[in-house]
Order: C-alpha cells, then sequence, then structure tokens
C-alpha cells in the first residue's frame, strides 16, 4: 500500500460532484429542486420523505433512503432560486448535498451537485461502492430532473 500523507480528511469522506445544463429557465428547474417533498421522483436512492418540522427556509426531516431501507435525519435550507442544502446528521452517512441553480447564457440553468460524505463506522469499507451508486444516482437525477423542465 502507498504511503499517502495525512490530509486530515479521513479516507472514508467523499466528494462527488456533478453537473448538467438544461435548456429551461431558472424558475422552472428551481420549481423542481426546491419541492424536497418530491425528492424520491427524481432521486431514487430517496425512498419517503417525513418531515418533521418547517421554520422559514428550514425543514427538519426523516428520510428512507435505498441503501437497507435506512432511515436518515437531515436539514434542508432553500436558499430561493440559488440553492437547496441538505446536512445529513443521522443515518448509515453524514455529510452534505448541495443542489445548486445558476442561469447560463440563453434560456438555459446549470445545476450543479456537491455531495461531501462519510460512511458511518464499518461502512467506511465499502466507500467505494457507495461513492459509485451515489454518483450514478445523482447523474440519473439530474437526467429525470432535465426531462421534467425540458
Amino acid at each position: 500500500m502507498a504511503n499517502i500523507p495525512h490530509t486530515g480528511k479521513s479516507k472514508a469522506m467523499v466528494t462527488i460532484n456533478a453537473s448538467r445544463e438544461v435548456s429551461a429557465p431558472l424558475d422552472k428547474v428551481w420549481n423542481i429542486v426546491a419541492d424536497v417533498d418530491n425528492e424520491p421522483q427524481y432521486w431514487h436512492g430517496t425512498k419517503t420523505v417525513k418531515n418533521i418540522s418547517k421554520s422559514g427556509n428550514t425543514i427538519e426531516r426523516e428520510v428512507t433512503i435505498a441503501f437497507k431501507d435506512s432511515k436518515c435525519r437531515q436539514t434542508v435550507v432553500l436558499d430561493p432560486k440559488k440553492s437547496v442544502g441538505i446536512t445529513i446528521t443521522e443515518g448509515p452517512l453524514k455529510g452534505t448535498k448541495v443542489v445548486t441553480l445558476s442561469p447560463t447564457s440563453g434560456n438555459g440553468t446549470r445545476i450543479d451537485v456537491v455531495w461531501d460524505i462519510k460512511l458511518a463506522g464499518f461502512l467506511g469499507m465499502f466507500t467505494g461502492m457507495v461513492k459509485k451508486h451515489i454518483a450514478e444516482g445523482t447523474e440519473e437525477a439530474l437526467e429525470r430532473i432535465a426531462k421534467a423542465v425540458e
């Protein structure tokens, strides 16, 4: 095994970046991305969403994910027409998923998704497999969102 200097980040930390430009105005894309109660329609790794509380643009919720029907606790912060930030505070993975929207030339919108997560406990052994699965699921979600708005 290579001698890799320690950078302070756990080896089980996973960062995934995905982007897509869609031929639809920002408002139309925002209406789908910000409808976080409807997330399972686009993000198939999310099976169910149960809101615990809402206060302004902040939502506390419990989400059942496809991984062994595990439950995650999440805080969602909506920054209208800019981003949806999700902080995963409890469950088999912890960290953040941020979906950012920006207008492109013409009447299009760029959707950027950044995951920064860490797998809990022994799941760290499966980091590579989980990263691949989440990356593919994110690309598929962007595809479904594009189909819905274009």
